[in-house]
């Protein structure tokens, strides 16, 4: 059952990963860089839960 529910977040993870990398490249993203030197929060956000869900589901995974 952990295998599982590993690879769902594994899946998961990537899904927010590539959300949060078109989001980041993206031109308000940018443009809100050059203004502000951070990101949008819904860039950073979707970086942050899909590292996080990726983590956990390696976890998940190896775990017995």
């Amino acid at each position: 059952m952990n295998k599982i529910i590993g690879l769902a977040l594994l899946v998961v993870g990537a899904v927010l990963l590539y959300f949060g990398y078109n989001a980041y490249n993206s031109a308000a993203s940018e443009v809100s860089e050059f203004v502000t030197g951070s990101p949008t929060d819904h860039a950073v956000w979707y970086l942050v839960g899909g590292a996080l869900a990726v983590i956990i589901g390696i976890g998940a995974m190896l775990k017995k």
